[in-house]
């Protein structure tokens, strides 16, 4: 299955207002692979290449995707890996890794991404049986 990208340089630079950086290609695959995670267990009709049918919600999906990427960018964690320590230090290198239900690292999702997809209805996920819509 090929990866799937979310949202286009244009569409960052309508979500943030500023001119998408070099690079955003990259940051927005990464930011549809943190979209991906969130949308687990979301319904909704899909094209042929994957993409969602309805106007809005493959909007919704790319506003969310641009606030993923614009997110990891200002916190420099493009690839959500921050979320696996619960401190990190760069003088000596030392990290202490979060683990259980005590773990208090950085979040790996953008909270405006996860606001976009809850008012879009697409957060919580809810599994219901597609042979429904035949």
């Amino acid at each position: 299955m090929a990866l799937l990208v979310y949202a286009t340089a244009a569409d960052y630079t309508a979500y943030t207002k500023k001119p998408a950086p070099a690079d955003i290609d990259g940051d927005l695959e990464r930011a549809s692979e943190r979209i991906d995670e969130l949308l687990q267990g979301a319904v909704y009709a899909t094209d042929s290449s994957e993409m969602p049918v309805d106007a809005d919600l493959r909007a919704a999906i790319a506003r969310a995707t641009c606030a993923q990427a614009a997110w990891a960018r200002e916190v420099g964690d493009p690839y959500g890996v921050a979320s696996a320590f619960k401190k990190t230090d760069i003088g000596s290198v030392r990290l202490e890794r979060a683990s259980g239900s005590d773990a208090s690292g950085p979040p790996r999702h953008a909270q405006d991404a996860k606001a976009i997809l809850r008012r879009a209805g697409l957060l919580p996920g809810v599994v219901i049986d597609a042979t429904a819509w035949r």
